[in-house]
């Protein structure tokens, strides 16, 4: 049993489609006959990477200039529904212009959103999501009761993004309504962090580091570790809190959800709200003097010992190969 179509709402920067974007693109594959997207932006730009992820087509708004993605995406498509009819489901992904779009949309259409998804199975004709509640240790599963519009939010690493091999989608013009004072807000400048290396939420390899370091200066030999291992360094919750590194580098359930091949945390204990944003990886390493930590029960391998320790020796081999 598979849905007819599905509609996903696509988010790319400097040009090439966000991994978010092609993580949902596989699995509406999986539920879908025909894929779909939508997109803030020229059509014609974003094409041959969506086609070769399985969309066949992408109704686009053309260039926005400095308004916000939200506003006239959410009137477009509100549009679009009213005119051609909804589809059988509409993906977004947990992102900033995700949820802006969900949330307007939703206004527009009297739709309900089901948010935070990380599984997603079909039912009959029911769609059924999967989220965590209570920091992560239980999943609840939700369905759609409603006729009519049905849209979920879908969290970061929920699904593997996979190339479909297809061909460039097709692009048709997504006309937006005037859409009034709402429109009035535009962005009027854009800071993107600084970073080198790889980005933590896309790394094969991620090393973070926890309040088991000490003090802030020892966060050095995460970064010297990330550096040697090519890896993207990270951190606990409480050291970001503490401010001894920036909120970019937080993993967890209110920072980034990463799904590396190799994780490796050091210093950190293995709160609950951490745990959510790593477990998916494919091998974890835990360093901890701590033989009780909680990171031990989800570890494939686990070091007790003091990470003033540890880190140098590991630091010291990969240094001399």
């Amino acid at each position: 049993m598979s849905l007819d179509k599905v509609w996903v709402f696509a988010e790319a920067f400097d040009g090439k489609v966000k991994t978010i974007t092609l993580e949902i693109l596989a699995k509406a594959r999986e539920i879908a006959d025909t894929v779909e997207c939508f997109y803030g932006g020229d059509g014609d730009a974003v094409a041959d990477e969506l086609g070769e992820h399985g969309c066949e087509t992408v109704y686009a708004t053309g260039d926005l200039g400095d308004s916000l993605v939200g506003v006239p995406v959410a009137a477009a498509l509100a549009q679009k529904i009213e005119d051609d009819g909804a589809p059988d489901l509409i993906l977004l992904g947990t992102t900033y212009d995700g949820r802006d779009v969900a949330g307007r949309l939703s206004a527009k259409v009297g739709a309900p959103v089901i948010t935070n998804v990380a599984g997603l199975e079909l039912d009959g004709d029911d769609v059924v999501g999967s989220e965590p509640v209570f920091g992560g240790t239980i999943d609840v599963k939700t369905r759609f009761t409603n006729d009519g519009v049905k849209i979920m939010l879908v969290r970061p690493k929920s699904f593997a993004a996979e190339p479909a091999g297809g061909s460039s989608a097709s692009v048709e013009d997504l006309d937006v309504p005037d859409v009034g004072a709402t429109g009035a807000a535009t962005i009027t400048a854009r800071h993107v962090e600084e970073a080198t290396g790889p980005k933590l939420e896309e790394a094969a390899i991620v090393v973070s580091g926890g309040r088991g370091l000490g003090e802030a200066a020892k966060y050095e030999m995460i970064e010297q570790l990330a550096k040697l291992l090519k890896a993207a360094p990270g951190a606990s919750r409480a050291i970001v809190d503490a401010g001894w590194v920036p909120y970019s580098y937080q993993v967890g359930q209110t920072g980034k959800v990463v799904k590396p091949t190799v994780y490796i945390a050091c210093g950190i204990s293995g709160a609950t709200q951490h745990m959510v944003g790593m477990k998916g990886s494919k091998y974890i390493v835990a360093i901890n003097k701590d033989k009780e930590a909680p990171i031990f029960s989800i570890a494939d391998l686990g070091i007790v010992g003091d990470v003033h320790k540890v880190l140098p020796k590991l630091i010291e081999a990969l240094q001399g190969r």
